[in-house]
């Protein structure tokens, strides 16, 4: 139960544009929030954007400037994470998660499911 399982990353120059899917394996009480959290080596892992499945309600990081559009296919079971004008900074290992809360900040600690990441790297 909340399997994730992330693709989409790869490879790019800087003001290309990546989507990202992520798809569950199966819902639950515990899989009502979606998120994407971004790593880089050596930190912590960073939150991206979040929505939950009806998208009622979606939330971003400062840092995204309006460039990521997190959506959601409910019949699928299935969120994307379109970034677009990508820049170096946004280099990292992108993580997909499950939960069932919303907080004023978002943390790893809020989630109870993870993917196994994907790597995106933004050449210059």
């Amino acid at each position: 139960q909340g399997r994730l399982v992330e693709s989409g990353g790869g490879l790019v120059q800087a003001g290309a544009s990546l989507r990202l899917s992520c798809a569950l394996s199966e819902r639950s009480w515990r899989t009502t929030v979606m998120a994407w959290f971004r790593q880089d080596p050596g930190k912590e892992r960073r939150f991206v954007a979040l929505t939950t499945w009806s998208s009622e309600m979606t939330k971003y990081a400062d840092f995204v400037e309006g460039r990521f559009t997190i959506a959601e296919d409910n019949a699928k079971n299935t969120v994307f994470l379109q970034m677009n004008s990508l820049k170096p900074d946004d280099t990292a290992v992108y993580y997909c998660a499950a939960g069932s809360t919303i907080t004023a900040h978002p943390g790893p600690n809020d989630f109870y499911y993870w993917g196994q990441g994907t790597q995106v790297t933004v050449s210059s």
